[in-house]
């Protein structure tokens, strides 16, 4: 396959991936106007357990399988690489059965290590939060046989079977879980625990929307591949030890670094709620910071971090090639352009969320759970940051083939996560656990940025310096922000949450001229992003006049 094709089906495959993300954003706004604060709470404890059992049932299986496949057929071999799809197809079935087995008949048991005593009339029940993690384990059964089969097409070098089906499940989920608990809700006068026990089954639902994508595909192209089989050059016989032994290598540094954010918040499920119900908060109090840190304000986070690691991550597979044909200079010139995209666009979107918090949730949720909203938004914006630079990071380490040192670096972060996290909580209440995940996280980076110095020998000095104009170029942005958004909302208070958009937007606007206008006048934007944007190239622009 030539390499504009490959480049192409990369590109496709990354574009589904950030529409799927954002497809996943956008819902959780009207499903929460439906279920509410304490609804998203119940709806995380069924889901973050799920998502951490799906990740060990897959155990990063599409890219572990992609890999492996694709080296067999660049040697001719196509024999091995089907041998091993159809052993995993079994092997990923019954994995997923097992993992539904045990989510499912544990359910009753993670109760109590959730929340001790469910009892408050206003808060999620005993039943509702079984019922919760019962329904979503259904999903485990469907999902890993759909990921190896979108891993063996990703090997043929063919994306477009991963990215339809990526896209397909995700709207299939999100069109039946604002449908079901609408119906629920609304129209059927039923509970919100019902309906969120039907909203985590749609991840059952859009599995099978995405699994019947895959099979139209299968069935399409399975003349085609057994063609390839039988004119396979080479068959290197491997035993299936041998073969999981290989993919196994590929795969577990892939699955523990992706499981960075969903264990982080799985320590916050076991220890927030414990914590504070009874000593700070009441059950419902407890439940709705919880349903604000795990999800509502976290989703809005996750909003710069994508975007910043989008523009960043088209340089990795060029830092793979760098890193192995030993190209020095090139090497550290792409490491220095990750770091600055991410820094140029994270650390103003952090600084300026973190201004903008009360608006930003009004708009985006509502005023009923402002106060609390907008308060922990305010401390967790900046987390962003921290997600955008360990991903990054982690990334970088695993093109240069040093993935153990993002694997130790995560191992770090989450031990002193786990050991602060409920000692903070008890201290500080709900901000506890935004500064445990800080603290977890710090560690995790200093490890990951001492790696990547020592083994690309890559000095910060530029790095630094950049550092230290952005973050000065962000203060002064935060200060415009800060007299615009009081200003607004003086003069047209929170009451509503449509009166939370003038709020927002004008306070965005500003703060996007305050910081772009610093960043060209400086040239820093030139610098960073000219590459790609040469109008902010000031510079170029001089030199062509």
């Amino acid at each position: 396959m030539s390499d504009s094709k490959l480049m192409r089906g990369t590109m496709v495959l990354t574009a589904a991936t950030f529409a799927s993300k954002i497809l996943g954003l956008i819902y959780i706004f009207p499903f929460t106007a439906i279920v509410g604060q304490t609804g998203i709470a119940l709806y995380s404890y069924g889901y973050l357990p799920y998502t951490v059992l799906l990740s060990l049932a897959t155990l990063g299986v599409p890219l572990a399988v992609s890999k492996f496949v694709s080296k067999y057929h660049a040697l001719g071999d196509y024999r091995t690489g089907h041998k091993l799809f159809k052993s995993g197809l079994l092997f990923m079935s019954i994995t997923g059965l097992l993992a539904f087995l045990l989510l499912y008949f544990a359910a009753p048991y993670l109760v109590p290590l959730i929340i001790e005593d469910p009892t408050d009339t206003k808060g999620n029940s005993f039943d509702d939060i079984v019922f919760t993690i019962r329904m979503v384990s259904v999903a485990l059964i469907v999902v890993p046989i759909m990921s190896i089969i979108r891993g063996y097409f990703q090997g043929f070098q063919s994306m477009g079977p991963t990215a339809v089906s990526q896209v397909v499940e995700q709207i299939v989920r999100i069109v039946f879980i604002l449908a079901v608990t609408f119906s629920i809700v609304q129209v059927m006068n039923g509970s919100v625990g019902l309906a969120v026990g039907f909203a985590t089954f749609a991840a059952f639902v859009g599995a099978l929307g995405g699994l019947t994508v895959l099979l139209v595909y299968w069935f399409k192209r399975k003349k085609h591949i057994h063609e390839q089989i039988e004119m396979s050059k080479v068959d290197h016989n491997l035993s299936l030890k041998s073969m999981y032994k290989e993919l196994i290598a590929y795969a577990l540094p892939l699955s523990f670094v992706g499981l960075a954010i969903p264990l982080y918040q799985l320590i916050d499920l076991f220890t927030f709620n414990n914590t504070l119900i009874g000593t700070i908060m009441s059950q419902e109090e407890s439940e709705t910071a919880f349903a604000v840190f795990s999800n509502t304000a976290h989703k809005i986070v996750l909003i710069p971090m994508a975007l910043a690691t989008a523009l960043s991550i088209t340089l990795l597979p060029t830092i793979t090639k760098s890193y192995t044909t030993n190209d020095r200079e090139l090497l550290q010139r792409q490491i220095t352009q990750t770091y600055q995209i991410i820094l140029f666009l994270t650390i103003p979107a952090a600084v300026g969320l973190s201004v903008l918090a009360y608006p930003a949730f009004g708009a985006l949720y509502g005023v009923s759970d402002l106060e609390i909203g907008g308060f922990i938004l305010r401390y967790y914006a900046p987390i962003t940051l921290f997600f955008s630079l360990f991903a990054v990071t982690a990334a970088i380490l695993q093109g240069m083939n040093k993935q153990k040192y993002a694997v130790l670096a995560l191992g770090v972060g989450l031990l002193l996560k786990l050991v602060t996290n409920s000692w903070l909580l008890s201290i500080i209440g709900p901000l506890g656990g935004i500064y445990a995940t800080y603290i977890g996280y710090t560690a995790s980076i200093i490890v990951t940025v001492w790696a990547i110095g020592k083994f690309a020998e890559y000095s910060y000095t530029l790095i630094v310096k950049r550092t230290v104009l952005i973050l000065l170029f962000a203060a002064v942005m935060a200060g415009g922000v800060s007299v615009v958004s009081i200003g607004m909302q003086t003069i047209l208070p929170i009451t509503t949450q449509l009166r939370a958009f003038p709020s927002l937007f004008v306070g965005i606007a500003v703060g996007a001229v305050i910081y772009l206008y610093l960043g060209y006048r400086s040239n820093l934007a030139g610098m960073v992003l000219g590459a790609r944007f040469k109008f902010l190239n000031k510079k170029k622009q001089r030199q062509e006049g």
